[in-house]
C-alpha cells in the first residue's frame, strides 16, 4: 500500500474509535444545529493537508462548479464565511460598472426586522438605509404586500433571509424587484436546497449567499458562498473578493489574456503588469483549498442531509402537534423548505414564558436558540442606526419576547426527537398549579 494510503488508512479508523456514545435521555446533550462529519469527511482534510494545500486553488474551484451546478446556477464564489458572502453582494451592486443602477450611500434596501445581524450589517457599512418590514408568526417572514407598501423613490434593493430554511414568497418578491428594477439578494446561508414553486432558492435574485458554518447545511468549518446567474456582476464580485484586481488569472497562473504587458490602465506606466492592477475598492474572502476539500466530501451527503432536516422537523410537528400554549411553525404556501430549525412561539396567555420552557429544556440538556437577534432595532449595536421603519414591527417584538427554536439538524436521531418532543409536552401538559 502506498504511504499516502496507509496513512488515510489510519485517519479512517481513528474516526472509528472516537464514534460517539449511545444517546442517554437527559444526560447526552442534544444539540440545536452541528456538523454531521464521518470517515471521509476527515480524510478529505488529511488528504488536503499532506498536499500543503493551504490556500485557494483547484479544489477550491471544484468545489465552486459542482456547488452551482447543485443550486442551478452559472457561478459560485467561495468566500471565507456567509456574513463575507451577504458583503460581497452588497459591494458587488455599488460597482462603478453598473452605472446608474449601482447603489449609492443614502439608497434604501427593504429587509426583516427579525434577522441575523450579517444580512443587515453591510447595508450599513456602506452607507445605504435598511427599510425594516415586519413578519408573519408561523412562517417567520415577510410577505409580498408588505414589501410594496415599504418602496419608496429611494429603494433600490431587497434583502433578506429565508428564515431558518423556509423560504419568504421569493418569486412574488423577485416579480416585485423586476417590475421596481430593484436587486434582489436572497439570503440562502438557512436554506440550501430548499424549494419554492418547484425552483430552489437561490436562484431567484441577482445575488444568493450562503454559508458553510458547522451550523448549516454542509460544512467547511468556515467559509461560504455567493452564487449568481449573472456573469456579468459575476465578474465584478470575483475582483472584490480578490483585492479588487482586474486580473481575471486563477492562483498560479499567469497571462491568460495573453496581455499581461500590453495594455494600459489609467496614469499607470504602459504596460503595467495586469496581475497589479486593481479596478475595485475590494477585500480578500476567499478560503482554503482544505476548507473546500472538506465541503466537496460534505456536497456528496447533502441530499441526505436535507432528507433529514426535513424528516425530523416533520417528525417534531406530529408529535407537538396537539400541544397547547404553543404556535408550532408552518411551511410557506407553495414551499419545500430545507428546514434549519423548528420554532416555536409561546402564547400571550399561556401560564409559562420562555424563560421556564428554555430552562427546562436546558435543565434535560435539550439546547434552544432564540430566533437570531430577533427585532434588531432592539439590539444594543442597532439603537442609533439610520434607517426607516415601513410597517409596526409587532410580530418582530413577539418573536423578541416569546420564540425560540429547537434543532432538527441532521445529528439527531429519531429517539433525540422523540425525546425532545416528550419533554415538550411533559411542560406544556402539566397541571398550571405544578412547580418545575
Amino acid at each position: 500500500m502506498p504511504a499516502d494510503d496507509a496513512v488515510l488508512e489510519l485517519v479512517r479508523e481513528l474516526h472509528q474509535r472516537r464514534r460517539p456514545a449511545t444517546f442517554e435521555p437527559g444526560v447526552t446533550p442534544i444539540f440545536s444545529s452541528g456538523a454531521v462529519l464521518d470517515a471521509e469527511d476527515r480524510v478529505a482534510l488529511v488528504e488536503q493537508a499532506m498536499e500543503l494545500r493551504i490556500a485557494s486553488g483547484a479544489t477550491a474551484l471544484r468545489f465552486e462548479r459542482l456547488f452551482a451546478q447543485a443550486i442551478g446556477v452559472r457561478r459560485a464564489h467561495l468566500t471565507n464565511s456567509g456574513s463575507s458572502a451577504n458583503l460581497l453582494a452588497v459591494a458587488t451592486l455599488t460597482a462603478p460598472e453598473l452605472d446608474e443602477r449601482a447603489l449609492r450611500p443614502g439608497d434604501e434596501v427593504i429587509t426583516v426586522a427579525t434577522s441575523f445581524p450579517t444580512t443587515v450589517t453591510p447595508i450599513l457599512q456602506h452607507g445605504l438605509v435598511p427599510v425594516f418590514v415586519d413578519i408573519e408568526l408561523g412562517t417567520y417572514n415577510t410577505t409580498v404586500d408588505r414589501v410594496r407598501a415599504a418602496i419608496g423613490p429611494r429603494t433600490r434593493a431587497i434583502m433578506m433571509a429565508h428564515t431558518l430554511g423556509n423560504p419568504f414568497p421569493v418569486a412574488e418578491i423577485a416579480e416585485l424587484a423586476a417590475a421596481h428594477d430593484l436587486f434582489l439578494i436572497e439570503d440562502n446561508c438557512d436554506a440550501v436546497l430548499s424549494t419554492y414553486q418547484g425552483q430552489t432558492t437561490g436562484t431567484f435574485g441577482d445575488f444568493a449567499t450562503v454559508s458553510f458554518y458547522p451550523a448549516h447545511h454542509l460544512t467547511m468549518g468556515e467559509g461560504g458562498c455567493l452564487l449568481t446567474d449573472n456573469l456579468a456582476l459575476a465578474k465584478v464580485a470575483e475582483s472584490m473578493r480578490d483585492w479588487g484586481r482586474d486580473c481575471w488569472c486563477e492562483p498560479g497562473e499567469d497571462n491568460r489574456c495573453h496581455k499581461r504587458f500590453d495594455q494600459n490602465f489609467g496614469t499607470l506606466p504602459p504596460g503595467y503588469d495586469h496581475k497589479y492592477v486593481f479596478s475595485h475598492i475590494g477585500y480578500n474572502l476567499k478560503t482554503t483549498d482544505i476548507q473546500a476539500g472538506l465541503g466537496l466530501s460534505q456536497l456528496r451527503k447533502l441530499p441526505e442531509f436535507v432528507a433529514a432536516r426535513r424528516r425530523n422537523w416533520s417528525r417534531l410537528r406530529d408529535g407537538l402537534a396537539d400541544v397547547p400554549w404553543l404556535l408550532l411553525p408552518r411551511a410557506t404556501p407553495g414551499s419545500d423548505p430545507s428546514w434549519f430549525g423548528f420554532v416555536l412561539t409561546v402564547a400571550e396567555d399561556a401560564p409559562f414564558d420562555r424563560r421556564e420552557i428554555v430552562q427546562f429544556l436546558l435543565a434535560r440538556n435539550i439546547q434552544t436558540r432564540f430566533l437570531f437577534a430577533g427585532n434588531l432595532l432592539r439590539q444594543p449595536a442597532f439603537r442609533q442606526i439610520p434607517h426607516r421603519i415601513a410597517d409596526p414591527l409587532t410580530n418582530s417584538d413577539i418573536v423578541t419576547e416569546r420564540t425560540f427554536w429547537v434543532g432538527v439538524y441532521p445529528g439527531l436521531t429519531d429517539e433525540m426527537i422523540d425525546y425532545v418532543v416528550s419533554v415538550i409536552r411533559e411542560f406544556a401538559l402539566r397541571p398550571v398549579d405544578r412547580i418545575s
